[in-house]
């Protein structure tokens, strides 16, 4: 049985391989400017997370985060530099640090490094998602389509892990007017 993934990687393949290569639109440029952007500033946030917690799973996780972010921001670099695309200015790697040695009141607690970490991740996604649909080009669409399901299937389990802690922030529930409430 064929999966969603390898229907859009098949539909992708063959439309990358017949397609003349027009010039970059200004949009496909900004979305790909922007996302390495996402990128090199969720890793250093990251670094910092890794600076703050002690608490292996975090740790495992964030690492596993660090690492998408490496390569898909080298991705983004190689084909941003093959299209003549200056990259954009970004905050500085952090050092190592002990964990134990930050102060209390500086330090993130787990639960916000976590949060933090999903709304980034979300953010990511929703920019990768309306990048890959505002592409003209299949092979700027298909670099984002291919970074999104990344994303997607590493927020799954980092859901997964935010639930079992008790650490997901769940907005009001919405009863509207007149609806019967259980």
């Amino acid at each position: 049985m064929t999966t969603i993934i390898e229907t859009i990687k098949d539909y992708l393949q063959v439309n990358l391989d017949n397609e003349p290569k027009s010039p970059l639109h200004v949009g496909e440029v900004m979305s790909c400017w922007l996302y390495l952007t996402i990128m090199d500033e969720a890793s250093v946030y990251i670094q910092t997370g890794l600076n703050t917690t002690t608490d292996d799973d975090v740790v495992k996780i964030l690492k596993e985060s660090l690492k998408q972010c490496d390569v898909q921001g080298q991705r983004f670099k190689d084909f941003m530099k093959k299209e003549g695309i200056h990259l954009p200015p970004t905050s500085e790697e952090r050092p190592d640090s002990e964990p134990n040695s930050v102060p209390l009141g500086t330090k993130l607690t787990d639960d916000e490094i976590m949060n933090g970490l999903s709304i980034k991740t979300v953010a990511a996604i929703v920019h990768c998602s309306t990048a890959a649909a505002q592409s003209i080009r299949n092979d700027v669409s298909s670099l984002f389509t291919h970074c999104m399901l990344e994303k997607m299937k590493f927020g799954a389990s980092l859901k997964d892990l935010m639930r079992k802690r008790s650490w997901i922030k769940v907005p009001p529930y919405y009863y509207p007017p007149g609806s019967p409430r259980n």
